[in-house]
């Protein structure tokens, strides 16, 4: 394949040259299908490390067909690789649906690259719109267990730093996978001993975590003088567009991973829908639990990048943010997140206004 005159984005920059893409993975040069891109910016593929679901459907129910839906949805979006990400909820449940992730795959949608494991282990402060009757201490053996039944595929693990035993799990996890601080009241210390222990990353900044305060900087404040990784919401709803910006300026698009932190709801109108077993209402966009707290976002990942870039987010810095950063993040960066040599031919073809004109998702030969 032959993906020629665009404005192509490689090493944090957009160049004027050629792509070519053989036997799945992008090559110095190749033949079969054209497609011209004159005008167009050429990206690599999205990849949403951090999301649960759209079109109705989630991965709290170990169901294949629906899996497919989702995927379908996702790569429809620009989204060519993933990180199906859990909820709390009962253990049972939770091992059930990565029993049915194990080894699943669908040639008509996005790559399932793993699993991000988004709780129990949160304090209950700052739970968020994770079920209070599921919350656990950190247990290894059960993170584990966990990750034995879906056959080694959980690249991030979320953990409050604060809790017992806290520390000891996130020393031995981060052996197994990226380990990030999440959903905590963790002060400044608390969460600095976690970086410390191993952990590299932060699920969704400025949520589900104290406020940065001048006296009382908090995860945020550690976040930044670890150079831990960061998750952002860029829907305008979970985190305002100036935080957007100044999150921008004091990490970088090199730390900063965008995600949708999606829901059931995404890809479909406001309405009615469930997450983990509790009612979430959409209305103008927003999800929300039945007391009022915001849950995951109704966008996908395109939305967010397009969002960001109308906040003032320069273009290259919300791709990579899109793309290579949450793919260094949780270890799939020699696959994914690129326009290299080598890594996987997923690439998206957008007109001058960010508007999606093609997706293209590669057979990987190996």
């Amino acid at each position: 394949m032959r993906i020629l005159g665009g404005k192509v984005f490689i090493e944090g920059m957009f160049r004027e040259r050629d792509v070519f893409i053989e036997n799945g993975r992008f090559a110095a040069a190749a033949g079969g299908e054209i497609i011209d891109a004159t005008g167009c910016y050429v990206i690599p593929g999205l990849v949403d490390i951090h999301t649960h679901g759209a079109m109705g459907f989630d991965f709290c129910e170990p169901n294949r067909e629906q899996f497919d839906t989702i995927m379908e949805y996702y790569l429809k979006s620009g989204v060519t690789s993933v990180l199906a990400t859990s909820m709390t909820t009962d253990i049972s449940g939770i091992e059930k649906v990565f029993e049915a992730l194990r080894g699943y795959e669908n040639a008509c949608g996005a790559r399932v690259m793993g699993i991000n494991m988004e709780g129990p282990f949160f304090c209950e402060k700052k739970r968020g719109a994770q079920p209070l009757e599921h919350l656990k201490l950190p247990d290894y053996e059960l993170f584990m267990r966990l990750n034995a039944a879906s056959g080694g595929m959980i690249r991030l693990v979320c953990v409050a730093p604060e809790l017992n035993d806290a520390l000891e799990f996130i020393r031995a996890a981060s052996a197994v996978c990226t380990v990030s601080l999440a959903h905590t009241a963790a002060t400044y210390d608390e969460a600095m001993g976690g970086f410390k222990a191993g952990a590299r990353s932060v699920t969704h900044l400025f949520n589900g975590m104290n406020s940065f305060l001048h006296r009382e900087p908090g995860l945020i404040g550690a976040a930044a003088d670890s150079g831990a990784y960061v998750e952002l919401i860029c829907d305008g709803i979970h985190v305002h567009p100036a935080a957007i910006r100044t999150a921008f300026k004091i990490f970088g698009p090199e730390k900063i991973c965008m995600i949708s932190d999606s829901l059931s709801c995404a890809g479909l109108k406001d309405g009615q829908y469930s997450l983990a077993g509790q009612n979430v209402t959409v209305s103008g966009g927003k999800a929300t639990l039945a007391d009022g707290t915001i849950a995951g976002s109704s966008i996908n990942l395109l939305i967010a990048l397009q969002r960001a870039v109308s906040f003032g987010v320069p273009l290259g810095d919300a791709v990579t943010a899109c793309t290579k950063t949450p793919a260094l993040s949780v270890g799939i960066g020699d696959m994914v997140g690129a326009i290299e040599e080598g890594l996987y031919g997923d690439c998206l073809v957008l007109d001058k206004n960010l508007a999606l004109m093609q997706v293209i998702k590669s057979p990987v030969t190996q």
